[in-house]
């Protein structure tokens, strides 16, 4: 394969980053001077090595914190609008995208429907009481990644947290206050939309996670 995979992911993320939207394979081939099968090996080999993650059809679904899919939440910056894979996803993009300083999260409390709003900055946490659950742990959030961030959701409080679980038959996986989620997307995602991008190695990533306040098995920590 002639085909550079950092340029590749680079034009993938830029693509997402600037416009919300992933570049189709024929854009990307052009982009990166490679054919329409080649990039659709690289695509695969970036998502085996967890740089973004393809639905069923072969179409880029996920590339952290973007996502071409609606998963329960809406960023609305000055210039784009996205969709946040999840509420950590949701909470990083204004630190990410150097133009989009502020943006407006929204969402739904899977819990009771009610509607959530938060203008989302990178100088303190956003106001608000709800809490934010994760449901798979860390260890397994890649086994289906488009399921993990589909359960990574806000809810009014306990009582709809509760209610949500009971009505889902799922057991309670972490839950915490928006001030940590904000902190967690803070940094995670630095550097992704730079050249030679590396993701954190596990001790690393540990503690970065330690440092921002998480901690327990469900982390690994």
């Amino acid at each position: 394969m002639t085909l550079d995979l950092e340029d590749l992911r680079l034009s993938v993320y830029m693509s997402l980053a600037s416009t919300g939207r992933a570049p189709d394979a024929a854009a990307l081939a052009a982009a990166c001077a490679a054919t329409p099968a080649e990039v659709e090996g690289g695509l695969r080999l970036l998502a085996e090595a967890r740089h973004l993650s393809l639905g069923a059809d072969g179409h880029i679904a996920l590339a952290h914190p973007f996502s071409t899919i609606d998963l329960g939440f809406s960023v609305k910056g000055t210039h784009t609008l996205w969709w946040g894979g999840c509420i950590w996803d949701s909470f990083a993009i204004p630190h990410l995208v150097a133009d989009e300083p502020e943006v407006l999260v929204a969402t739904t409390c899977q819990g009771c429907g009610r509607a959530h709003a938060w203008v989302v900055g990178r100088e303190a946490p956003p106001d608000g009481d709800q809490i934010a659950h994760f449901l798979v742990p860390a260890a397994r959030m890649w086994d289906d990644v488009v399921f993990t961030c589909g359960n990574q959701r806000v809810f009014c409080g306990d009582a709809c947290l509760d209610a949500w679980l009971a009505r889902e038959g799922r057991e309670r996986g972490y839950a915490t206050d928006l001030a940590t989620v904000w902190r967690l997307a803070s940094g995670w995602y630095a550097g992704r939309l730079d050249r030679a991008y590396a993701r954190r190695e596990p001790s690393a990533a540990h503690a970065y996670l330690r440092g921002v306040g998480l901690s327990g098995s469900f982390w690994g920590l």
